[in-house]
């Protein structure tokens, strides 16, 4: 079997939606390719499990990983009234999402939430978010952002991004300047959660666009954009999106490491 110390960290993916299979098998193998190219090995946690049965299922995984999805959070969970824009919420995957999260918090696996999971994350962690930004846009500032936070998978460059001087995020990525990113999203976090600080935004009309933790010993970092997506891309890009998933992966070994000692 050999040293279990030496083996390659286990990351839990929920599978991203319970009603669009199609999507979820289309959307899911980037994901776990990002990782498995960041020496991870990806394990799929799909919806249908009982509590129980994903604890059991990841009681060997040493990191969690969030990925995008087509739902929206139910704003009752953040005490917002529902959007006209919002979509419907996906329950469960918002209680496989709880079940890791809870594990994690616990145990001080790793997480890194992608989209749809700094949104999961940040709610998780009792924080908000902006329904719809165009609209938020046009509510709060009278005009709207010329950036397309929408714009899709086709887009490998849509905005760029100011990382916080000092945060984890700016270590990871190197970056001293504005980073460029994907962008495929409606919604964004407002008030962060507990525990969680924003460490990057919009430079064009500052949605924010990562959440970290405050705890230095417990990696948890979510982006807004897609770095899984962008793994083959042009290497302005490719290189922040690898470096992502290399230091996620990496926190999980040390953090399987340190548990077998």
């Amino acid at each position: 079997m050999g040293d279990p110390k030496n083996h390659a960290p286990r990351i839990a993916i929920p599978v991203p939606h319970s009603g669009d299979r199609e999507y979820a098998e289309r959307a899911l193998p980037q994901y776990e390719n990002a990782v498995r190219g960041a020496g991870g090995e990806p394990v799929r946690i799909e919806l249908d499990l009982t509590p129980a049965q994903v604890m059991k299922q990841i009681e060997h995984c040493d990191g969690v990983l969030l990925p995008g999805s087509r739902a929206d959070l139910d704003p009752r969970k953040y005490g917002a009234e529902r959007h006209e824009k919002t979509a419907p919420a996906d329950a469960k995957r918002d209680r496989v999402d709880s079940v890791l999260l809870a594990d994690a918090y616990k145990l001080h696996k790793p997480v890194l939430g992608i989209c749809y999971g700094l949104q999961s994350l940040n709610v998780y962690r009792s924080g908000s978010l902006v329904q719809d930004v165009e609209s938020a846009m046009g509510d709060s500032k009278g005009v709207h952002s010329k950036i397309n936070h929408s714009a899709g998978r086709a887009v490998e460059k849509a905005h760029t991004v100011r990382i916080e001087p000092g945060s984890r995020l700016a270590g990871i990525v190197g970056a001293t300047k504005p980073v460029a990113v994907n962008s495929s999203h409606h919604q964004s976090a407002d008030a962060a959660g507990e525990g969680l600080r924003v460490v990057a935004q919009c430079a064009d009309d500052g949605v924010v666009e990562a959440l970290e933790g405050t705890t230095p010993e417990h990696f948890v970092l979510a982006v807004q954009w897609h770095p899984e997506r962008s793994v083959h891309d042009g290497p302005e890009v490719a290189e922040s999106a690898h470096a992502i998933f290399r230091a996620f992966v990496e926190a999980a070994r040390a953090r399987r490491a340190e548990s077998n000692t």
